[in-house]
């Protein structure tokens, strides 16, 4: 069986990653807009109505603008923005979470598409919590360490300009250091965050550009005293293996009190080109923290937004991954 696919907004990246995992499949038949009425309303209705799937990467107001141009109720619509993250009558496109998670992307119509340092973030403590070992009333921090392609299109353009990440021994130019944001502490993946891991509060939640094009490590802070119930980072380490248990795309990685990784060094870019997401426990009995590591275009974009695509269509989740 052959399948129609619109993606509207195909010229941005996770648009452009969309499309590229798709156009080798033979079950997949890509709905092509003329790019000269890419903004035209009736054009875009018109393919909407006519796939099977479309993926709306689009601004959050274009986003909630065009679910109105659906008028059949055959049409899945997968929304990559922020628009519809937390709306109840939508699923949350992150099918590891649950059974539950799972069974409703495969049953609706619509479904939103995680953020990428959401489900960093969710992947990490949500067993915690759904497991009831973190109250709800946990007031949690977290900090990202991020490639600069999340940005989009002006924010690569700045960091691959001539020169713009040339170092020379002694200098440091200004787009080569890490790059803290965010730092009013409202970051728009909050909502997200918080709703899906059913805390009272939202995180405090630093995300930092790093001078490389895309992978990510998002990190979760513990205490001891946090806990329900004692709890050592190996006791963490197995509750969140357990809760991921048969999930193709999450490892959950061995606890190692001493951490030799990259000569004790974690790499971001990991997960690139993967739709994979690595969890970590690091620390000791005082404190430790929760690490994912995934490619922000992949499993944090793209690759997820494929994945639910294909397990809304009753199809392998790992086609094209």
């Amino acid at each position: 069986m052959t399948f129609r696919v619109f993606v509207d907004g195909q010229a941005g990246t996770t648009g452009l990653q969309i499309r590229e995992r798709l156009s080798k499949r033979t079950d997949i038949e890509l709905l092509e807009i003329n790019p000269e009425f890419r903004k035209e309303t009736s054009e875009r209705a018109k393919l909407i109505n006519a796939s099977d799937v479309t993926f709306l990467c689009l601004p959050d107001a274009a986003a909630k603008e065009t679910i109105a141009l659906r008028t059949n109720s055959r049409t899945r619509i997968i929304d990559a923005s922020t628009a519809h993250r937390t709306a109840p009558d939508w699923a949350y496109g992150l099918p590891e979470l649950s059974r539950t998670h799972r069974e409703k992307i495969a049953k609706s119509s619509f479904i939103a598409n995680p953020g990428c340092h959401a489900t960093g973030f969710i992947l990490g403590v949500y067993p915690l919590i759904a497991n009831g070992l973190l109250p709800k009333s946990t007031r949690l921090a977290a900090y990202s360490i991020t490639g600069y392609s999340g940005g989009g299109k002006k924010m690569i353009a700045n960091y691959e300009a001539e020169g713009a990440q040339v170092s020379h021994p002694g200098e440091s130019p200004r787009l080569f250091a890490p790059r803290p944001y965010a730092l009013a502490l409202h970051h728009k993946h909050l909502p997200e965050m918080q709703k899906i891991c059913g805390l009272d509060h939202a995180p405090a939640f630093n995300p930092i550009l790093g001078p490389f094009y895309k992978g990510m490590a998002v990190s979760t802070v513990l205490f001891p005293e946090m806990f329900t119930k004692k709890m050592t980072p190996q006791d963490a380490r197995e509750v969140i293996a357990a809760h991921y248990a048969g999930c193709r795309f999450v490892k959950v990685m061995p606890y190692e009190e001493e951490p030799a990784l990259d000569a004790g060094s974690l790499d971001c870019t990991a997960c690139n080109d993967t739709n994979e997401a690595h969890v970590y426990i690091f620390g000791n009995a005082e404190s430790f923290q929760v690490t994912t590591v995934i490619d922000n275009l992949g499993k944090g974009a793209s690759g997820a937004a494929v994945q639910n695509m294909n397990i809304a269509l009753s199809l392998d989740e790992a086609l094209s991954l």
